[in-house]
């Protein structure tokens, strides 16, 4: 066990960098980064203040769906290097101040893992149940309803046990039957194995889809103006169900604090991706709520949508999780390795972007950041004959997947590739990057990079930012105002996030600006302030510390 793990609660509020491992750093030459490249970029990530890493999927895999279709939990992908590289990985992370988390599978494995191999040779072997396996309708057609994400049924006929198999992702990618105890004792024993190797946590995907319904039954359809596009793509069916049957089972909980019992030994951590529409936040409550289940939850809120986030939606967010899930506790995030990029998605001018990232720094929560999103990278524009995502392949052009914010890294920009590889990387990297690349923007002071390290650095300064309560949240054409606050400090924050001017007057009492490197501006002296376009203005009360 590591010794260094000594604070529990080293994950509230902390700021996690997530590390894409095809696209970050190649370090041998063949066009796909790998985990000796995350050793030699993991000082960048120290530099801009974070907590701690995500690595997204590394594990032995047939790459159907980058790393998400697992066939060896307990090894390393050869593309990715060893297992000895991993643990430079987590020996440089620790040495530079970072905590390692890694991003587990657990809902379902590739079709190439023994497990499945052994589950479909017949029904009756000692692994015939690790699946979800279900005979057709008497007229041969699945057993229900379900859609995959991914497009069409969730159900694939299988010739060995002339049975359908359930896979919420792709065909290749079968869930695992968690009602079956050896399944989750199996599952549990894969966790264990990487917390000895030292890591820190894990990032969960797909958490609320462990576990279905036994009965199999039908999810019922939603009508056309209930339909919400932030789990799939508009185009996708998916969205024309309401799946209370196909994931969000109530037993999923009991599987969660024995993962929670596991992790205590070691003071893990976990933030869960909470994939659904419509009860994401009341399940953020459900599965975070109280000490024995996970800290976080990956809340989709701010992930989704094509127009800037406003403030009077931010304003019903925290309306909503103070209503559903007041114990909880959210990992908010504007960009991911399935989302467009935010820069793009909102369209956002320089100013803009800055204030979203303080803004992102002052909420209550825990906070993801994605590789590039501190460059300001926008999203690529791939073309059909360079895709490489699967789930683009079948609903293009209406969507173009996901290969868009997976594009390398760039760190040289006068560097072939970017400085990312000396070889043709899996995924083009587009020319308008390279004028964003690290070495530029380290050498620009006014580059958005060094606005993310002085907000990483102002939230760490503050207590009431990393782990206090949030309050009399308000918002009024374009202004959110709310207040942070614990047993140290009380600090008010106002966020213009409009293209107009906006007066405030700031209510009684002894103010003082602080963040003024972040473009926080001070109130007259007769308490008024005057907020420009894509303003901010963070007041703490006097006797509160000055970060």
């Amino acid at each position: 066990m590591n010794v260094l793990k000594k604070n529990p609660d080293w994950w509230r509020g902390a700021v996690i960098y997530q590390i894409y491992p095809r696209s970050y750093q190649d370090s041998n030459g063949d066009g796909i980064g790998d985990l000796l490249g995350i050793v030699r970029r993991l000082p960048h990530v120290a530099s801009l203040g974070a907590d701690a890493i995500w690595i997204s999927p590394f594990f032995t895999s047939p790459m159907r769906d980058f790393g998400y279709d697992v066939s060896d939990y307990c090894d390393v992908d050869p593309m990715f290097g060893s297992l000895a590289d991993f643990d430079q990985v987590v020996a440089t992370a620790h040495a530079l101040g970072l905590k390692v988390m890694i991003d587990l599978v657990l809902s379902h494995t590739s079709d190439q893992h023994p497990w499945f191999a052994a589950s479909r040779a017949s029904r009756d072997n000692p692994k015939s149940d690790w699946y979800v396996w279900a005979d057709p309708k008497p007229d041969g057609t699945p057993p229900n309803n379900w859609l995959s994400i991914f497009g069409g049924p969730a159900w694939h006929w299988d010739s060995r046990r002339e049975q359908y198999y359930l896979h919420n992702f792709l065909v290749s990618q079968p869930d695992l039957n968690f009602h079956n105890p050896e399944v989750q004792q199996e599952l549990l024993g894969v966790a264990q194995f990487w917390l000895e190797r030292g890591v820190d946590g894990f990032r969960l995907d797909t958490i609320n889809f462990y576990m279905h319904d036994e009965a199999l039954r039908d999810n019922p359809p939603l009508a056309p103006e209930d339909r919400n596009d932030s789990t799939a793509p508009k185009v996708n069916p998916y969205n024309h169900q309401n799946h209370v049957y196909d994931k969000n089972h109530p037993k999923n909980v009991e599987f969660l604090r024995k993962l929670r019992t596991l992790m205590n030994n070691y003071n893990a951590a976990a933030v869960g991706e909470i994939g659904d529409s419509h009860r994401g936040l009341e399940i953020l409550g459900e599965y975070t709520s109280g000490e024995d289940k996970m800290q976080m939850s990956y809340a989709f809120e701010l992930l989704s949508g094509h127009a800037p986030l406003s403030a009077e939606y931010i304003a019903s967010v925290f309306e909503k999780v103070e209503t559903v899930a007041p114990e909880g506790w959210a990992c908010w995030a504007y960009s991911n390795h399935d989302v467009e990029r935010h820069i793009s998605r909102w369209d956002l001018s320089p100013a803009a972007a800055r204030v979203y990232a303080t803004l992102m720094m002052c909420l209550r929560g825990s906070v993801c950041l994605y590789q590039g999103e501190e460059l300001g990278l926008p999203e690529a524009e791939i073309a059909y004959e360079d895709l490489q995502d699967p789930y683009g392949k079948e609903f293009w052009p209406e969507f173009k997947g996901r290969d868009g914010c997976r594009t390398p890294m760039v760190w040289e920009k006068d560097a072939a590739y970017g400085g990312f590889s000396q070889a043709r990387p899996w995924l083009p990297v587009p020319s308008v990057h390279h004028y964003l690349a690290a070495d530029v923007a380290e050498h620009d002071p006014g580059a958005l990079l060094h606005h993310y390290r002085r907000a990483i650095h102002f939230r760490k300064q503050h207590s009431a930012l990393r782990a206090g309560a949030m309050t009399e949240v308000e918002a009024t054409d374009g202004l959110l105002k709310f207040i942070r606050s614990d047993a140290q400090e009380t600090i008010l924050c106002y966020f213009n996030l409009s293209d107009h001017p906006i007066n405030v007057t700031v209510p009684a009492g002894h103010w003082v600006t602080i963040g003024g490197e972040l473009g926080s501006i001070t109130p007259m002296p007769d308490h008024t302030l005057h907020l420009g376009p894509w303003q901010p203005s963070i007041l703490i009360l006097d006797g509160g510390r000055d970060g």
